[in-house]
């Protein structure tokens, strides 16, 4: 409940240098007591709450709330608030309980604003046509399907109709900065809703946008600092003098180190420093670490950039309208360049200059490396690397998000239907290509790559070996969640779910799923039968039925393999999968604990040892880096080597029961 000032009231705020336009526009609480407010002057409707407790500031120094050297404009200041130093004003602003402003230029809101809300982004190709409407509640499987699904207008018409219609239902001539909010020393902040806990320290501009802080996961935005057109999730973190200009900025994402992000999209866990993005779509854990790093036109997600990395969207004819896709798990090294239109195919690196559009969506887990600046492929070879499998057990761990209401649906699986179905195409694929070059040909052409016939064969029984892993997997899994004792018992434990799964699956940035539960969502987004709330309750579904779709998939390639329907299946043949899968891993993880030895080699111990001896070369590299024996990551693969072995002989001892 709020009342009018008292006389004595306004003539004690007037003595301590306060001052209004009008005192009976201004309402305060029922405890409200003036001794806390000083040198404050106002305009139009204000309320204001009571200022009871002290606030601790950094370094321990304790304050006492309330309102000091300020000028507010039809504002509402909650509870024990602290606004100090206000150089020019505060309008149009409710501030909520425990908030601390001190040493801020201006905060304000002028006219009507959605706060970021609705703002077109002009991801991936800088001429347009693929722009997103930014909203609080995006996620990266929605703007994926918004971003690439242009071939379906109506249902793409159908979401920016009910995205608009939600940012007009954000629109108000009113701010609001939440509760335990922390604004000090700050610029200028103008059409910026704030929510609770936020921190923001030395920041030099933001305007028209929302932080979406909360007390599970607070924002943090520090010294020179300017955003522009934005929508910042929960628990993001930017420093050090980023621009942001025309963004999405998901949850839990860093910006740090004078990072330069326009017109783009980043979701869950992005990281960027030193460098420069320009209209990419930043998929969960895109990373770019390094100064001279360009990402532009691109579409990325679980990406590792490499300093340097560039890529070029045009060619000098009708400007920037070309774009580039590198599917989930990429990684650049120093100094790559892709020339767009090109696709990386998933978990692959790229090393040099590639000017010649190559496309190796189908030929996953590999390398594109530059000779003589001709772009050569070594099929499946990432399978077999170390760093491949530390990137894959990283990104759970490396999950900054602490909100409970997570926006983006992430599967982290390596091996799944979405990658192993492109190492089933890509075997296909060289298979044809030898077939139709010749077994002794000495390089092959695809699709302006280059592949040795050596690089040929090793990738073909790579990809074996990876399809091998991945059906043993989800047949053991089934089979480990089932009770089975007879041979109809266990072909009725096999027994797939639902239908769904089969057929061609997808990644939309982070949420693997079939594609015709992706076209069954449209159908029902372009029939109106959907709300936003609905479309991502219809995705949380799909990601939480992965694994049984994941089996439906699975249990049709098996069928193949063993050449029957499930209800013929001989137990021979069940016996001889686990078998296949448990060879598979072991010689698999053999290639991992080879390709780790080599970090350990005597080449390795170079720049070790400050005086050129070589067993003080040694000591001091095993001192710095350990022993190969005593590394975690080694000791790791050789348990899951026992591990998966003597899950193999269990499984084998049930099925030899039957």
């Amino acid at each position: 409940m709020y009342r009018k000032l008292t006389s004595a009231e306004i003539a004690q705020l007037e003595a301590q240098g306060c001052s209004a336009k009008n005192w009976a526009e201004i309402e305060v609480a029922q405890a409200f007591e003036p001794q806390y407010v000083r040198n404050a002057h106002f305009s139009g409707h204000n309320r204001l709450g009571v200022f009871r407790r002290e606030i601790e500031l950094p370094g321990g120094l304790t304050i006492h709330s309330g309102i000091y050297n300020a000028t507010l404009h039809n504002c509402e200041v909650g509870d024990d608030a602290h606004l100090y130093n206000i150089h020019n004003y505060i309008a149009n602003y409710h501030i909520g309980s425990n908030t601390c402003i001190e040493n801020v230029n201006a905060i304000v809101v002028d006219g009507r604003t959605k706060f970021g809300n609705g703002v077109r982004v002009p991801v991936m190709n800088e001429g347009g046509g693929r722009e997103i409407p930014i909203f609080n509640e995006l996620s990266a499987s929605l703007a994926y399907i918004l971003t690439l699904y242009r071939h379906r207008p109506k249902m793409i018409r159908e979401v920016e109709r009910l995205i608009d219609a939600y940012a007009d239902a954000q629109a108000s001539d009113h701010g609001y900065i939440g509760d335990h909010v922390r604004i000090l020393n700050c610029g200028s902040i103008k059409n910026v809703r704030i929510g609770d806990y936020a921190e923001l320290s030395g920041v030099s501009r933001l305007k028209n946008g929302t932080i979406n802080s909360n007390e599970a996961a607070p924002v943090r935005i520090t010294s020179g600092v300017k955003c522009t057109d934005f929508i910042i999730a929960s628990g993001v973190e930017i420093g050090d003098s980023t621009l942001v200009d025309k963004c999405f900025v998901g949850q839990g994402c860093i910006f740090d180190k004078h990072y330069s992000a326009g017109e783009s999209l980043f979701f869950s866990n992005c990281q960027g420093m030193h460098g420069e993005a320009c209209a990419i779509f930043a998929g969960p854990y895109t990373v770019t670490h390094h100064k001279s790093t360009l990402l532009i036109a691109g579409m990325f997600s679980f990406l590792n950039a490499g300093s340097g990395s560039n890529q070029s969207n045009h060619m000098y004819k009708l400007g920037p309208i070309h774009q580039g896709i590198a599917e989930r798990g990429a990684k650049t090294t120093s100094d790559s360049y892709l020339l767009w239109p090109s696709k990386v195919g998933a978990f692959s690196l790229v090393m040099g200059r590639h000017t010649h559009h190559a496309d190796t969506s189908d030929l996953p887990f590999s390398y594109l490396i530059e000779n003589n600046s001709e772009s050569y492929l070594v099929p499946g070879a990432n399978l077999r690397t170390v760093g491949t499998i530390r990137d894959a057990q990283k990104w759970p761990k490396r999950d900054n998000r602490k909100d409970p209401n997570k926006l983006d649906q992430i599967n982290f699986n390596l091996l799944s239907p979405y990658t192993v179905q492109k190492m089933w195409k890509g075997r296909e694929v060289l298979n044809e290509l030898q077939a139709l070059s010749g077994e002794n040909t000495e390089v092959y052409g695809y699709k302006n790559c280059k592949i040795r016939n050596s690089s040929l064969r090793h990738g073909r029984d790579l990809y074996t070996i990876g399809i091998q892993k991945f059906l043993g997997n989800s047949l053991i899994s089934r089979l480990e969640k089932k009770h089975w004792t007879t041979m109809e018992e266990l072909r009725a434990a096999l027994q797939p779910d639902s239908r769904t799964g089969l057929g061609v699956w997808v990644d939309l940035a982070g949420l693997i799923a079939p594609r015709s539960e992706v076209s069954v969502l449209m159908d029902d987004i372009e029939n109106g039968a959907l709300t936003l709330d609905g479309i991502r309750t219809r995705l949380d579904r799909i990601h939480a039925n992965y694994y049984s779709y994941e089996w439906t998939w699975a249990l049709e390639k098996l069928e193949q393999v063993w050449g029957c329907p499930l209800a013929e299946v001989t137990l021979e043949q069940i016996k001889e999968t686990v078998t296949e899968w448990r060879d598979a891993v072991v010689k698999l993880d053999h290639m991992v604990y080879d390709d780790a030895r080599k970090e350990f080699d005597l080449n390795s111990h170079t720049g070790f040892g400050a005086d050129g001896d070589r067993e003080q070369a040694a000591a001091d590299f095993e001192e710095v880096r350990g022993s190969f024996e005593s590394n975690s990551f080694v000791k790791a693969v050789l348990e899951h080597i026992d591990k998966k072995t003597a899950l193999g002989e269990k499984i084998l001892s049930e099925l030899n029961k039957l």
